[in-house]
């Protein structure tokens, strides 16, 4: 298999279910991932901050990006075991941690890539999340910024919508699926009836024109803090050029429903 059916990310937000893990929506993921499919995951730092939480009563206090690290570290363990219970026990699963710096140098992409292809042949299902635990966000920038002055084009990874984004190049991918706390893309957030259900044209230039276009209207992201709709629609510009279909839809519906067009989404695609 030289390529990937399904790349599929969800949010931090998605998993979380008045502050707790949301098991059904694990529970409609997992039994929907199959080999063939490469699954994105944010959730780690959230989920290990609700994890200590329960175990300690308290929330940890002190510089903002070691309380990252800690959060991070604990929350990759609950991860991991809440996606294993629920994926078919006749796949493995197995887990893969990304920087910015893997992206950067064309070595580590071609090792990421063939690790990715070769879980399809394996029976198993790759699960894919940034690397909080060891990222300090004054060191990656620092290095992203030597990386510009010498002309060269750095991937920062600076959200998971990103790596989502970069992994579907990477494994030219037929279909990369975003799965957020709306139903897709709107004008307006904060606008129900302004959902965008189709994005295409005859051309990736063109497709890429209408995207620009509709960036400039959209309004609002989903919580704050997030991107939103035109950091969203940025990343996946590659993934247009490079042939993919781009999906963005709602974690509250089921992987099947979504792909088979019986959910509300936006389709991002060259073609009809």
């Amino acid at each position: 298999m030289d390529r990937i059916e399904l790349v599929g990310k969800i949010g931090s937000m998605a998993l979380i279910e008045r502050d707790d893990i949301d098991y059904n929506k694990f529970a409609r993921i997992g039994r929907r991932l199959k080999p063939g499919m490469v699954w994105i995951t944010s959730g780690a730092t959230e989920i290990g901050r609700l994890d200590y939480i329960r175990r300690n009563g308290c929330e940890l206090t002190g510089d903002a990006d070691e309380i990252k690290t800690d959060y991070a570290a604990q929350g990759q363990t609950v991860l991991m075991q809440t996606y294993r219970t629920f994926v078919d026990e006749r796949y493995s699963v197995r887990q893969l941690l990304v920087e910015h710096q893997h992206f950067n140098d064309e070595v580590k992409r071609e090792h990421i890539k063939q690790m990715l292809l070769r879980s399809a042949k394996q029976n198993a299902v790759a699960i894919v999340n940034y690397n909080d635990a060891v990222s300090v966000e004054e060191n990656r920038k620092m290095e992203i910024r030597k990386l510009r002055e010498q002309g060269a084009k750095a991937v920062e990874l600076v959200d998971n919508d990103e790596t989502a984004g970069q992994i579907a190049c990477l494994v030219n991918a037929k279909t990369l699926l975003i799965l957020s706390t709306l139903d897709g893309i709107y004008y307006d957030v904060n606008e129900r009836g302004s959902l965008i259900e189709r994005i295409d044209g005859n051309s990736a230039d063109e497709v890429i024109k209408k995207i620009d276009e509709i960036k400039t209207r959209c309004k609002g992201s989903s919580r704050v803090g997030a991107g939103g709709a035109a950091a969203k629609l940025e990343y996946v510009k590659p993934c247009v050029k490079n042939g993919t279909e781009v999906i963005i839809a709602g974690a509250k519906y089921d992987l099947r429903d979504i792909l088979n067009g019986n959910a509300p989404r936006t389709v991002i695609k060259v073609g009809g």
